[in-house]
């Protein structure tokens, strides 16, 4: 399976919270949009939790003067 980019994760989560917010989304359907928001949020945090480990050795190395 391909990864998915933040930005397109982010992107499908808002259309999911938009159609939820505006009751386009009926009860039917409604539990396997939250499964998908929920996975949704979890591929974002890990990226930006990758993001900033990268940031951190990037800094730190700056940091030690390499």
């Amino acid at each position: 399976m391909a990864e998915t980019k933040y930005s397109k994760s982010i992107e499908k989560l808002e259309e999911i919270i938009q159609k939820i917010e505006n009751e386009e989304i009926d009860v039917d359907e409604l539990s396997e949009k939250v499964k998908e928001a929920v996975a949704l949020i979890k591929t974002c945090k890990s990226k930006i939790e990758k993001a900033e480990m990268e940031v951190k050795k990037v800094v730190d190395g700056f940091d030690a003067g390499e």
